[in-house]
């Protein structure tokens, strides 16, 4: 090795010591872009903060976002604290737009997990958390709104460990209570550090801990103490000898810790009033993993399961993931990359080695929400965007030609709720379906099926406000006037017992050359949420190999509309094990056809049902309306699962068919005069009960 590679590598490591690639992810109305403003305002990033009930966040840029005051899309932006580069991903907390966190948190090493100090462990806080344990991303817990009434930091404390599961660890704990709020106690260096609401600018002042809460300090120092020092043999034995580890000792064992993910650092604060978030930013450079701190996601050959080992080191081939991909007026398409390894020049051409192209590079961007910064090259351990692909979708690879390897894909949920649309005018027809294919490109759960029968168009999302915004961005963004539908079910069907043999042959003479296509299928049931998957196990050349992907083009097509209700059919796997062929008039369009018919005959003889999909409902009562509210869930064929006592109100948990929660939010208001709120999310899906399955069958989906 040379000097120059020496000093070259020497630089790379650095740099990615000192990069934290993190997200801010929580339930809605947490307090999540409030705090990431805080950042953007405390890193210098922004000199103004921007507040949601004024339309002025930074992150929040979209029209709809600040009309609404909520977070739609995932914002990224690159900011600096202490020595540290952080590349921050502010993500929805409405669980219509739950894919902005799943492919935010697939290219994140770490993560900030927002609670509010008055709703505590909300749903979309066990989904967030679920998905960072999905992706094996450390995480610190930030109890925000401490300064509102009804709220308990170590009510939340107790929350995070009982319904998370999770060893969370206080390393801070508040200095006042709601109105009384003015800093927190700090653990670590058993101090208290005061913040000035009035001024965000003025530094917290440092101080001695207040003599009444100098016990619970101690208290909450030595459980920090012992739950580190499971992790630490070190601290272990200073922890059975009763003494007191250094500063530097116990954050580096509380780093270790929360990057093995046995502790998750548990910190407090009032964003809104500017306390805390100092110490949270600190927090993310002493116990947030960098890039070379976590392993890089499992890669393979692309024509094999071959593992490849990927290193994050700006020396090695590159590789990097298509997470996201953004309309923008002025540049097009911008694709959002996280490179894994190597570097990315602005003007290069590399391999997508999902789809096998090769695609060039025309620019390469800093974000900064909407705005863009024009950079030359991004390395590994960087998240930045790209202009100028071609045919890239979210989860594609893009590598070096000569040292091909695919990560793997980005799994996201099915959509539950459709909606009918169509252009008010037939002029328009063309300018709906460029909207509808850009929007597809950008959001992996919006589905649009075209009903060849009925000539209609179909939406398919995670939920009526999701496909309210799709509606309203038509409108806005690509100027379309669209007539929609009322929110429906996106019901699916599947079977029930396997058919070991579907044998069909599609044979047609009309003079001159016919269609000749004969396929022998096995189709079965598959586990839920694996979609459709086919494989080819056709031998001795009875079916030629160019013809396999026309088969496997067929039956993914006939799996569009399932027998029973036209809806689309999920959770089978199809097996092509024989069949044959004609040397004169076999063709791809007969092994097509005879595909499409093979599935239709399987579908119907494996017993076919509906699915519906089930949500998980959370709702926040007064007691005293708990009794009609329950029986109201029980009428909606609902399945209460658990009712926990949260301060002087009840948590009733239960699962319910989407069909029937439309209209929920007026028959909540009217059972409990107001008084009671709820949210729900997709859990899974189920068999539809017979009697409600024979009124949809025949409906379908023509509405």
């Amino acid at each position: 090795m040379t000097t120059d590679t020496q000093q070259l590598n020497k630089e790379s490591i650095e740099r990615l010591t000192y990069t934290r690639n993190f997200g801010v992810v929580a339930h809605i109305d947490a307090g999540k872009t409030t705090t990431s403003e805080r950042i953007l305002f405390y890193t210098g990033r922004i000199h103004k903060i921007g507040e949601i009930d004024e339309g002025t966040t930074t992150l929040d840029w979209m029209a709809q976002e600040r009309e609404r005051g909520i977070t739609i899309t995932a914002a990224t932006t690159t900011c600096f604290w202490r020595k540290f580069r952080f590349n921050l991903i502010d993500t929805p907390g409405h669980v219509d737009f739950t894919a902005e966190v799943e492919r935010s948190l697939r290219v994140l090493d770490g993560c900030v997990v927002v609670f509010c100090g008055v709703g505590g462990v909300e749903p979309q806080s066990e989904t967030v958390w679920r998905q960072a344990d999905k992706y094996g991303v450390p995480r610190l817990a930030f109890v925000n709104k401490l300064d509102r009434v009804g709220s308990d930091f170590f009510v939340v404390l107790k929350e995070i460990r009982e319904r998370l599961g999770a060893k969370a660890a206080a390393v801070q704990i508040p200095w006042g209570v709601e109105d009384a709020f003015v800093g927190v106690v700090d653990l670590i260096t058993m101090k208290s550090v005061r913040f000035d609401s009035a001024d965000p600018a003025k530094a917290p002042e440092i101080g001695d801990i207040p003599a009444e809460l100098g016990d619970k300090a101690r208290q909450f120092r030595h459980d920090l103490l012992e739950t580190v020092s499971e992790f630490d043999d070190k601290l272990m034995d200073q922890y059975i000898h009763d003494r007191q580890p250094s500063e530097a000792e116990l954050r580096a064992g509380l780093r270790a810790a929360t990057i093995g993910h046995g502790v998750v650092p548990v910190l407090c604060g009032a964003s809104f009033r500017n306390i805390g978030v100092q110490l949270l930013l600190d927090a993310v450079c002493d116990y947030l993993p960098s890039p070379l701190d976590v392993p890089v996601p499992a890669a393979h050959h692309p024509h094999s399961e071959e593992p490849i080992a990927c290193a994050p080191d700006e020396q090695a081939p590159f590789a990097a993931l298509a997470f996201k991909i953004a309309r923008d007026q002025f540049v097009g398409k911008l694709y959002f990359l996280r490179v894994y390894s190597g570097v990315l020049r602005s003007g290069d051409t590399v391999l997508n080695a999902t789809k096998r192209r090769r695609e060039r590079i025309s620019k390469l961007m800093r974000m900064h929400a909407n705005k863009q910064e024009l950079i030359e090259e991004i390395k590994a351990g960087d998240i930045a965007a790209a202009v100028g692909l071609k045919d890239v979708t979210t989860g594609d690879t893009l590598c070096q030609d000569d040292h091909p390897l695919i990560f793997e894909r980005i799994q996201f949920p099915e959509p539950v709720v459709s909606m009918f649309i169509e252009a008010k005018t037939k002029a328009a027809q063309d300018k709906l379906s460029n909207a509808l294919g850009l929007l597809q490109d950008e959001d992996p759960t919006f589905r649009v099926h075209y009903n060849q029968e009925t000539g209609q168009t179909l939406m398919e999302g995670m939920g009526e406000l999701h496909l309210e915004i799709l509606v309203d961005r038509m409108r806005r963004e690509f100027n379309v006037e669209v007539l929609s539908g009322k929110p429906q079910v996106a019901y699916k069907e599947t079977m029930t017992v396997p058919v070991e043999k579907v044998d069909y042959k599609h044979a047609k003479q009309t003079g001159g050359r016919g269609q000749y296509g004969h396929v022998v299928l096995k189709i079965e049931p598959a586990p839920p949420k694996s979609g459709v998957t086919f494989v080819s196990k056709v031998v001795g050349g009875k079916i030629p190999k160019e013809f396999i992907p026309a088969v496997e083009e067929g039956v993914m097509e006939a799996a569009k509309t399932g027998p029973m209700g036209g809806y689309p059919v999920v959770d089978v796997a199809i097996t092509l094990y024989d069949g044959s062929y004609h040397d004169v008039d076999s063709s791809e369009i007969a092994f097509k056809i005879a595909a499409i018919e093979a599935f239709k005959q399987g579908m119907l003889r494996g017993r076919p049902v509906l699915l519906e999909p089930i949500m998980l409902v959370d709702v926040i009562t007064p007691e005293s309306c708990m009794g009609e509210i329950i029986g109201d869930l029980g009428s909606r064929r609902g399945h209460v699962e658990s009712t926990i006592l949260r301060g002087s109100s009840r948590v009733i948990r239960a699962f319910v068919p989407l069909g029937e929660m439309f209209g929920y939010a007026t028959a909540i208001r009217s059972l409990s005069q107001g008084r009671a709120a709820y949210a729900m999310e997709p859990a899974r899906y189920e068999q539809v009960p017979r009697n409600i399955a024979e009124g949809l069958i025949g409906k379908g989906r023509s509405g």
